[in-house]
Order: C-alpha cells, then structure tokens, then sequence
C-alpha cells in the first residue's frame, strides 16, 4: 500500500470519528495551551524582574551591619530598624549631626556619624538592647583609603517614618531613606519634575525631599502635582525639590518609586536620630572586578569591627538570584504541563486499544489483501499522531488567546512564538510515544484470527 493510500485511510477514519477524536485530544489541548502559558507567564515573570530592577548599577555593593543580636531578634519575632521595611523605631531623638559623604575622588563632607545605634523592641520580653557597631564616616573612609577599584562610596540611612500631607487625612508611615547627593546617579534615579538634593541641602541640614513617582501619586493625587508641595516628616515641614520618574528597584534594594528621599544629615538630625543604622552604598569602576572589591571590603570593615558581622551584596547577585527564582517557577509549572501531557497521551492509547479492538476485522481483510505489518503499525500509528497533532493546534492557539485574559487578571505574561513550537513537538512526541503500542499490537494480528473475530 502506497503511503498516500494510508494517509487517505487515516483521513478517513478520523472523519467518520470527528467528536470521539475530539474528546481524545483534550488531554493533548491543555497541554499545549499550558505549556503556552507557562512558557509566557515565565518569559513575564524575567522581564519583569529585569524591568524591576533596570535601574540597578551592575558594579554596586550595598553593605550593612548584621550582628548577633539582630539575628536573635529575627529568631524571636523581633523587630530590627535597619534595612529598607525595618520595624518600629526606638524613639526619635536627634543624634549627631553628620554631613553627606560623596564622591571618594571629589571629596566628602561633614564629621563621621558616632554613636551606638538605637535600641530595639523585643516582643518576647519587652527588653532593649543594642547593635554594637554602627556604619559611620570613619568607615567610608578607611574603605575609601584602602580598597581600590571604586568609584562611588556612600552612606545611606532607611527606615519608616511618620508622614502627612497632600490627600492624607491622618499620620502614614512611608519609607524615608536619608542620602547624599551623589546617590541619584550611583542609582540612575530619574527626575520627573524639579531637582535631586545637593551638597548645600546636605551641608546646611535643610528639610528639602524628593518624593518616588507612586507616593506622589498616593498623597497628592498626581505625580506632577507633588512638585514644590509640602510634605511633614516626623513633625517637621519638609519642601519637595523633586519627583522622580517610575523606577523600580535600586541598587540598596529600596524601591524609590515607594520612598522619600532627604538630606543624610536632615535624616540623622530629624529622623533617625539615635536609631541611625546607616549602611554603605559603593560603586565597583569595573563590573569585573566586584568580587574583589567585595572581599576587600569585607576585609577593611572584619579588620575595624572583628566582633560584628556584615552583609554585603552586589546587583548583579540580587538580579540574578531574582531571575534564577523566576525561571525555577516556569520549571515547576512546565513539569505540570508534562503531567497534563501524559494524562492526554494515556487517553490517546486507551481510544487507540479501542479503535483497534473494533477494527480487527478490517486489519484481517487488509492483512489479506498483502498488506505488511510495517503499513498495518504505520497506519495506526499516524492516526495517534494526527489527533495529537490536531491537539496541539487547537491548544497552542487556546493558549495564545487566553494571553489577553491573563493580563486582565494581573498576571504579568510575555508570549514567545517559540512557546508554540514547544507545544507542539510535545505533541508529536505524545502521538508517538502512546500511539506506538496499540499500533502494534494491530501490525501483530494474525489475519485469519483478524477475520474470524466477531
């Protein structure tokens, strides 16, 4: 038999079996619709890592303080004020006060912040107790002084702070992170409206402040509306110089969309007080060299503070643990869709164990007639094949419509033509593999037991 001739016999079955052969792809069409989700929701969920942090420097190092008795307060449900969504702050009365740090190679200004850091809360008992070590100008300066390789060095403070102004009706803690100005540009922060703060904000401790794009747009209705209002931080009046543009993520992992921005000193002096738990912000001049940088510093601060402990990350870690995490997601959900493909490929061999068992006859007549076992095996085995591959026609194409939908429910979703390529060859690969057994099983029947079956 000629294999048009088989191909038209193919056809012809499957015509004369148009919903059982429907019912038998639906295994097959999830599967290729899930695959073409998942393929999209995981390609979403890189690029949406990648537009969250777009704004990160590849070379910049973030270092903060982690002593003991921070990690006992996380064991217990403490709570800690350092760090971007620290907890409750211990009292807010003024510290020292200190200047902004900037440019290593163009100079920094003000005296080192000195003192212990603040107490902090502990919910188990209601004691206090202290970091013994607080990030300061001092060490800025050593780092400055013996680590090469860098271009930026900084000081940063971050915590919450009570804020009113604008469409607030009552006092909302919001994110306030004290900085030098030479942070916009380690953080490629973008301006929307007015300027970043300057060496004189920092210098004279001024109340000026920056506001992120979607505080902006929470307090004050609009972002371009916030520009020049007032805002109260903590009790004082603060001007807003600057709105910035929608950014994301930055390299000291604060999401400046979500942040105001003041003077380092202001925020020492206003904000922070006592509680100060500054950490450092530094710039590798080569991305190569991070690593290196990494361990020198880890080395200058392990040689000023043997009794603390410190974490310090670079971008490009964060960024790639971050994406790493997205693409673990997209291998879960893959692996669902192998299961969904296997369900529908055990479905296919069930309907073709059928279809044979009620086709013997006709296996026995066509045996009769010279056809081989080879063109008997090949025949069943195209039409496994064909209603998988009907299958994943209708699910790649499900899939891709389904795309729409899935953004309308929140679900970041990025679809790549190669999405349907996959989904198909899975589909191939199904039809074969659970199409090759029943088929023979066919090519194996003896023609005269073939012709005797009732």
């Amino acid at each position: 038999m000629r294999f048009g001739e088989l191909v038209h016999l193919v056809w012809i079955n499957i015509l004369e079996s148009k919903f059982k052969v429907f019912l038998t792809s639906l295994g097959v069409i999830v599967g290729a619709a899930t695959i073409v989700l998942v393929v999209a929701v995981g390609h979403g969920g890189e690029v949406q890592v990648q537009e969250q942090y777009k704004t990160l420097n590849a070379g910049s190092i973030n270092v903060s303080v982690s002593t003991q008795a921070e990690m006992r307060d996380q064991i217990i449900g403490g709570m800690t004020g350092g760090g971007p969504f620290g907890g409750e702050w211990g009292g807010q009365a003024p510290g020292g006060e200190t200047g902004g740090y900037g440019n290593r190679t163009a100079g920094r200004g003000g005296a080192p912040a000195g003192g212990a850091a603040g107490g902090f809360a502990d919910r188990s008992g209601g004691t206090v107790r202290k970091q013994t070590v607080t990030l300061s100008g001092t060490d800025v300066e050593d780092i400055a002084d013996l680590v090469p390789g860098l271009s930026y060095l900084s000081l940063y403070n971050t915590g919450t702070a009570s804020v009113n102004g604008g469409d607030l009706t009552e006092d909302t803690d919001c994110t306030v992170v004290g900085v030098s100005p030479n942070y916009k540009d380690m953080c490629n922060l973008e301006l929307l409206e007015g300027d970043f703060l300057t060496e004189d904000d920092v210098d004279g401790k001024s109340k000026t402040a920056v506001i992120g794009y979607t505080l902006a747009q929470n307090i004050f209705g609009s972002a371009y509306s916030a520009y020049g209002e007032n805002l109260v931080i903590e009790g004082k009046t603060y001007e807003i110089a600057g709105v910035l543009a929608k950014m994301g993520s930055v390299s000291s992992g604060t999401s400046p969309d979500d942040s105001i921005f003041i003077p380092y000193s202001t925020g020492v002096k206003y904000v922070f007080g006592n509680d100060a738990d500054p950490q450092i912000i530094a710039i590798a001049a080569d991305v190569n060299d991070v690593e290196s940088v990494i361990g020198s510093i880890k080395a200058v601060l392990s040689d000023d503070h043997p009794d603390a402990s410190f974490t310090v990350a670079d971008a490009g870690g964060t960024l790639e643990s971050a994406t790493a995490s997205a693409r673990t997601l997209s291998s879960l959900l893959l692996a669902v869709a192998a299961i969904v493909f296997v369900v529908g490929g055990i479905g296919i061999m069930n309907v073709m164990f059928v279809s044979v068992k009620e086709r013997t006859q006709e296996i026995g007549i066509l045996k009769a007639l010279g056809t081989s076992r080879g063109e008997i095996l090949l025949e069943f085995l195209l039409e496994a094949m064909s209603i998988s591959i009907l299958g994943g026609i209708l699910g790649v194409a499900a899939g891709f419509a389904l795309v729409p939908a899935a953004r309308l429910a929140g679900i970041t979703v990025e679809p790549l033509a190669a999405s349907g390529a996959y989904a198909m060859a899975f589909a191939v690969g199904t039809g074969t593999a659970f199409g090759f057994y029943p088929a023979w099983k066919a090519s194996r029947l003896l023609p005269v037991e073939a012709l005797a079956q009732e």
